[in-house]
């Protein structure tokens, strides 16, 4: 399967032999930029699979330009650079790409890191969305304890009675079981 890539080098030699390399192998070059600025908007525009970027580009270099995409959970991105001196590296980690290679890139390096970089976003995408979906199981599980508390004490009744009309209210008005907690313990606040 081919991949959609936007790659992002000053030097447009570069990039010419880079898109030649992958349309070759079968994937898209969705955009080529000749700087940090312009790879981070033709990013934002086609959502591609991922990112080449060289480090050293005017305006915005590939490492600032790499943190960005990646705030913005767009797509994975290998950094490409003529240097591999240990702060480059350190900077490289600290900017959230999931791959460096040194040029020149060739197939035989290109093609795994564009595979492993593309798995480990993957792997970190559903970490976070496995991670937002326990969040908001905790917001509801805490949103009915407070609504069972309420009507509990406002009807004298017990813990299972409460939640069982929380339940039936929520299927009979085909809302959430939170955002029927929510409305309770949002009128609980206004009595008091």
């Amino acid at each position: 399967m081919g991949y959609r890539v936007v790659i992002g080098d000053d030097e447009s030699i570069i990039r010419m032999d880079l898109s030649e390399m992958l349309e070759d192998a079968g994937h898209t070059v969705v955009g080529e930029a000749a700087d940090g600025v312009e790879a981070l908007e033709l990013v934002r525009r086609e959502k591609p699979d991922i990112v080449l970027l060289d480090i050293k580009m005017p305006r915005l270099d590939g490492i600032h330009a790499a943190k960005l995409i990646g705030h913005d959970c767009i797509a994975p991105v290998l950094l490409l650079t003529a240097y591999s001196q240990q702060d480059v590296v350190d900077k490289a980690k600290d900017s959230g790409v999931l791959g460096y290679l040194v040029k020149p890139v060739s197939p035989v390096n290109l093609f795994p890191a564009m595979e492993i970089a593309i798995s480990q976003f993957k792997r970190q995408q559903e970490a976070a969305r496995q991670l937002d979906e326990m969040n908001e199981q905790m917001e509801t599980r805490k949103a009915v304890e407070q609504a069972k508390g309420y009507l509990m004490e406002l009807y004298h009744i017990s813990e299972h009675e409460a939640y069982r009309r929380l339940q039936q209210y929520s299927m009979k008005k085909r809302k959430s079981l939170k955002a029927v907690a929510d409305a309770v313990n949002a009128s609980a606040k206004q009595r008091t």
